[in-house]
């Protein structure tokens, strides 16, 4: 007798462990997380596409979880299992907004407070601000010096980044970091987006190119019209 075809079954992954990251994001369409005999059991998928994470209460790995969409099941039991592990919860919606957050509740440290409330006017806070400023902006230098080979970009950046010490208040800082965002930016307009040859008939010629920052839609860099900005928007929110 001939063999039979038989149905595709669906894959399934049973991992124990969460990423080194200690981050699972869940996806797709039936999203499920509850308790299952102490174990947190996670499902996500589109289709017959499925996986599923089983995670025991000790050597799990797991800091974050966050639930793309809103299709599916949450459990108040899964809440407090998260809870119990100091993990915390993030669900966003498909645009990348927020829709709930839960997060570990710790003890309220009154000198980390004061200093915080301090370090408006004693000149810490702008020490902060310059130097995360500065960080990123030498980050996008390199970006478009070794990866988009633009070294007047990168020459552009850097003079904005100089300025930085010279800043006296936050509103100078953010003036520097968006004059050198709109050049960084601009930079990465005309890059080629590379698709399979068969696909290029059907790809609108403004998919062909990274695009402005800036979509047409919104005015902002919400609603983005290429693919390319779409993406970096979405891995955005999840960051």
């Amino acid at each position: 007798m001939a063999a039979t075809t038989l149905l595709p079954q669906p894959s399934q992954s049973h991992n124990s462990v969460a990423p080194r990251s200690g981050v699972i994001v869940l996806y797709g369409y039936g999203i499920r997380v509850q308790v299952d005999r102490g174990h947190l059991v996670l499902d996500d998928g589109i289709g017959s596409d499925r996986r599923r994470f089983r995670l025991p209460r000790v050597g799990h790995g797991l800091t974050r979880l966050i639930v793309i969409g809103s299709d599916g099941m949450l459990s108040l039991a899964a809440l407090r299992w998260l809870a119990d592990q100091d993990a915390a919860f993030v669900m966003l919606d498909r645009d990348g907004s927020v829709l709930a957050t839960t997060g570990p509740v710790r003890p309220s440290d009154a000198r980390l407070r004061r200093a915080q409330a301090l370090a408006v006017n004693n000149g810490t806070g702008l020490k902060i601000v310059r130097e995360l400023i500065s960080q990123k902006l030498l980050g996008q230098e390199r970006v478009a010096r070794e990866k988009l080979q633009d070294e007047s970009t990168a020459e552009l950046i850097a003079s904005y980044r100089l300025r930085l010490a010279e800043s006296d208040g936050q509103e100078a800082i953010r003036s520097h970091e968006a004059l050198a965002g709109g050049a960084y930016w601009a930079a990465w307009r005309d890059l080629a987006i590379t698709y399979p040859r068969n696909d290029l008939p059907r790809v609108p010629e403004h998919w062909r190119v990274f695009g402005h920052r800036k979509s047409v839609l919104s005015e902002s860099q919400r609603r983005a019209i290429t693919p390319a900005n779409a993406m970096l928007k979405d891995l955005c929110a999840v960051l």
